[in-house]
């Protein structure tokens, strides 16, 4: 049986930080499905569905890694799935918060999901999505914060 985990998020965008996430989740699983959650209610800066062509492409040489696109709970994603630990990346104490409330909330709905935690790296500790669109709208050159070889057409 293969164990696997889901790596969800909006990834707009999917920065360096997670993309060490899913580096060191692959010593940890089999392979791991990088969800990106989308909200239809809600603009994002990339379309997701160019998220998530250019996460593909960008993982196409790594079989251990897909990349879905979703738009419902989490959890019921990962029952659906059959999908039994989810992935999260922390950052700041305030992120542990957060994750925290949602793991508890996530065993609650399904008893049989994991929430597993990595620490991110210090140097990638004060990259995050919204930094980075920040930069973006500013007009600064945001190459240095993305992972080597993910390539949005915007």
């Amino acid at each position: 049986m293969i164990k696997a985990a889901l790596f969800p998020g909006s990834f707009d965008p999917f920065t360096r930080g997670h993309a060490d996430i899913v580096s060191r989740g692959l010593r940890l699983f089999d392979h791991v499905m990088i969800a990106v959650g989308y909200n239809e209610q809600k603009k994002g800066w990339i379309p997701v569905e160019e998220r998530v062509r250019a996460l593909r492409e960008m993982y196409k040489e790594e079989p251990r890694v897909s990349v879905v696109q979703y738009n419902t709970l989490t959890v019921d994603f990962a029952r659906e799935r059959g999908i039994h630990f989810i992935l999260r990346g922390l950052r700041t104490h305030k992120d542990y918060e957060y994750e925290l409330g949602m793991a508890d909330v996530n065993r609650r709905l399904n008893p049989g999901i994991e929430t597993v935690v990595l620490f991110s790296e210090p140097d990638l500790a004060n990259i995050s999505s919204s930094v980075v669109r920040e930069l973006a709208h500013f007009g600064h050159d945001i190459q240095e914060f993305l992972p080597a070889g993910l390539n949005y057409q915007i």
